[in-house]
């Protein structure tokens, strides 16, 4: 309690000049102060109110958002707010975004039968959709120890997951699945780059005759280093992070599927983005001035 609170509580029973004299406080600072009262009152309505409409966006995208992206969805809402004051209110109220975990890696190296070389330079950018992907596999680990894996296959451009597929297994197939997923997404992926680690399936003949089929363009970075590949890896953490929210399995299979699928709609078409200025994958890639012209 403030000391000027407490000359107000006591005023009738001490008198407000003593009450400032003992508490050492200015009675003009007192009266300014109580005066500002029914500001203070208004302003703490507000962000009673404030704090309301927080928790429902925190609680609409599974607790998964902090500070900027509850910002920007208060502000695509119509609501102006600083967000110095969407932090204060958030931390007020013991409301935060998850944190990263660590990561487990799954992909086993192996050099390629040929040379593949590195066409992305950790410039993890494109000018424009389908040019240029990454990809990687993470596991989903259900119950009973057991596992799912998901290959992702990601925009540079946007960051959209153009393709991507679960199965309980880590062979190839499971990478060509992903890279077919997101061949169907675009329409076609000729001319593309795909980028990844030199995981076994990668580099399997297998995957470079799908990756010629499709007129995709093989890149991957040096053998071992996880900061080549580092846009798939973030993708995967946030994914799981987002998912398991600090959970060490899901309750089964289905469950599992049934939550990735879901979050990766909403990552595509809802989800906030920092480095596209708080739009969504989608609709970044709608606005006007980032849809390439036809020639």
């Amino acid at each position: 309690m403030s000391r000027f609170q407490f000359v107000a509580d006591h005023r009738d029973a001490f008198g407000v000049k003593r009450l400032c004299r003992v508490l050492a406080v200015s009675r003009s600072g007192f009266y300014r102060w109580a005066g500002a009262a029914a500001a203070r009152s208004a302003r703490a309505a507000a962000d009673a109110a404030l704090a309301e409409r927080i928790r429902r966006i925190h609680t609409e995208f599974d607790g998964t958002y902090g500070s900027p992206r509850v910002t920007a969805e208060l502000r695509a809402q119509g609501t102006k707010v600083n967000h110095k004051r969407v932090e204060r209110i958030m931390r007020a109220c013991g409301i935060a975004g998850l944190h990263l975990r660590k990561k487990v890696r799954t992909t086993i190296g192996e050099p390629p039968h040929r040379k593949v070389p590195d066409l992305i330079g950790r410039d993890f950018t494109a000018p424009a959709p389908n040019r240029r992907y990454v990809g990687d596999i993470t596991y989903l680990p259900v119950e009973d120890g057991r596992f799912l894996f998901l290959a992702t296959v990601l925009d540079l451009h946007s960051r959209r997951l153009a393709g991507w597929s679960i199965a309980e297994h880590m062979r190839t197939e499971l990478v060509i699945d992903a890279l077919r997923s997101a061949a169907a997404t675009r329409g076609g992926l000729d001319g593309a780059v795909f980028h990844s680690d030199h995981g076994v399936q990668y580099t399997s003949d297998a995957f470079a005759r799908v990756c010629a089929e499709l007129g995709v363009r093989q890149s991957m970075g040096a053998v071992g280093t996880s900061a080549d590949n580092s846009a798939a890896e973030a993708f995967n953490a946030t994914l799981k992070r987002e998912t398991l929210q600090g959970a060490r399995h899901w309750p089964s299979a289905r469950q599992a599927r049934l939550e990735v699928f879901k979050w990766i709609i909403r990552y595509n078409t809802r989800r906030r983005h920092s480095a596209l200025g708080q739009v969504s994958p989608v609709d970044y890639e709608q606005q006007p001035d980032k849809v390439p012209v036809a020639a």
